[in-house]
């Protein structure tokens, strides 16, 4: 018996494949092996089309059922996790209408700010947890007001998930998760918010069925069975955005729980009980996975949107004749802590949330042409990052977030040893480091929504701890320095 796991990145679409008794991974496989196209119309804009998900998934799709040999019959369930934020806007025939919006994608910042002011900032964080900001919400807004004669045509929207979910099963749904990392759940009356779409003048035919996190939220089409060579009927059981599915995959679920990643963008999540917020809503809470009214169960959320992106812009761009990040890593490891003095403040991906979304692009501080080597930039890159998170989990710790353990998966940022070691440093906690990713976390869930697993225990009993990084208290003050003067640089920006 086995699970599917769909993982619809920014960058590519993962496809993982797991015996569920086991939890063993039988065959892995991305598509495009290059990332994935992202189009910048004007400046502060992202957007990518659908079209290209789903003919990436399945690539990725025939590569996994090629090398695992398995039988269509045998895949019992189907869990899909995606990028957030992201809008799509399909016709009543369940024609894409326009590329969709993506997370990065700043235009929306105007509406949000806009929203926040005459909804009531207090009525927007006590019953949205967040200002409305730049999210799928007032992406839908921008595109009321400068493309109606799309919005008019509108009869569904969703978020990348749930297109996928929507081509496999030709059925359209949504799930309080996914409806708050939109901006569209009220928490405090549990249901769609009439203040937001009041106040944006969005039609509530617009949103579709709510379905659960965990269950059978519907079932693969004849035609989708036909194309990817599934079996029809396969329950589609489980769906949820990047950040609260990665904390899944990690077995974070409960109250004090701490998740990070370092992909593109660069998240900390952590999980807290009771409906706190940031008043500055530097820091934004959705709700977890496992979220009901009954039991509530947030994640805190701390984005930085300028992470991996500037690693690989710096590969891409100054640091050509390395031919991997390792290489990369590995000369910037003759640094030393500090980076000579060098500081490079990373946000250069778009308005960034913890900044209260101003946009500063990425800068460079302190550069000496005559000491300073392309290993110092490329360590000064990785502490900026690092600095950038701790900044940002000091907001969460004002919220009431204990940050001691860090879980994050052996991927991306993390295989730095020179980013953990200084993450783990600067913040005073212990990292963990476990053989897991999204398109994994994503398969085990579709067992839980199934009921192959009996709860969350059971369901990530496999999970492997690879290692374990503790702070350097001899070196704290070297990076304390480094970070106090990184900070300072930051402050004269913004």
């Amino acid at each position: 018996m086995y699970l599917l796991g769909y993982d619809i990145g920014s960058s590519s679409v993962k496809v993982c494949l797991i015996e569920a008794s086991s939890g063993k991974v039988i065959a892995s496989e991305f598509s495009p092996k290059k990332e994935m196209k992202i189009t910048a119309v004007n400046p502060g804009w992202a957007e990518q089309n659908p079209v290209d998900w789903w003919t990436n998934l399945k690539l990725a799709h025939e590569a996994v059922m090629h090398e695992s040999g398995v039988h269509a019959e045998d895949i019992k369930g189907i869990g899909i996790t995606w990028q957030m934020h992201g809008l799509i806007l399909v016709d009543k025939d369940q024609n894409i209408l326009r590329p969709s919006i993506i997370w990065c994608d700043s235009r929306a910042v105007p509406y949000g700010e806009k929203a926040f002011k005459e909804i009531g900032e207090e009525k927007c964080l006590s019953h949205l947890l967040n200002s409305p900001g730049n999210f799928t919400a007032s992406k839908l807004a921008w595109v009321k007001e400068n493309e109606p004669e799309i919005f008019e045509k509108i009869d569904k929207i969703m978020l990348p998930g749930d297109y996928i979910a929507m081509r496999l099963s030709g059925q359209i749904g949504m799930t309080i998760e996914g409806l708050s990392e939109g901006i569209f759940w009220d928490f405090k009356n549990n249901c769609i918010s009439e203040d937001v779409i009041g106040h944006y003048g969005i039609p509530k035919s617009f949103f579709p069925e709510i379905v659960p996190t965990f269950g059978i939220q519907a079932t693969v089409s004849a035609s989708a069975a036909q194309e990817l060579g599934l079996k029809e009927g396969t329950p589609i059981s489980y769906r949820a955005g990047d950040q609260p599915n990665n904390a899944l995959s990690l077995n974070v679920f409960n109250p004090g729980e701490i998740a990070s990643t370092a992909g593109t963008s660069g998240v900390v999540y952590g999980v807290l009980d009771q409906l706190e917020y940031d008043k500055l809503s530097r820091v934004n809470t959705f709700a977890h996975v496992n979220y009901t009214p009954e039991q509530i169960r947030l994640g805190v959320l701390l984005c930085i949107n300028g992470t991996g992106i500037l690693n690989s812009w710096l590969k891409h761009n100054f640091a050509t004749s390395l031919s991997s990040y390792g290489d990369m890593n590995e000369l910037a490891s003759l640094s030393p802590i500090g980076s000579k003095g060098l500081s490079i403040v990373p946000f250069g991906n778009g308005a960034e949330r913890v900044l209260e979304n101003k946009e500063t692009n990425c800068s460079i501080h302190g550069i000496n042409f005559n000491i300073h080597t392309k290993g110092d930039i490329l360590r000064a890159a990785q502490e900026g990052i690092v600095f950038s998170y701790e900044y940002g989990m000091n907001i969460m710790r004002n919220i009431g977030m204990d940050i001691q353990v860090i879980r994050a998966g052996n991927a991306n940022m993390f295989l730095s040893s020179i980013f953990r070691q200084s993450l783990s440093s600067v913040s005073n906690a212990v990292i963990e480091l476990y053989d897991t990713d999204g398109a994994v976390g994503a398969a085990r869930a579709a067992g839980m929504g199934i009921g192959f697993y009996a709860d969350s225990k059971e369901a990530f009993s496999s999970l492997e701890k690879i290692a374990v990084i503790e702070p350097e208290h001899e070196k704290q003050e070297q990076y304390q320095e480094a970070y106090t003067r990184w900070k300072h640089h930051l402050k004269e920006i913004i």
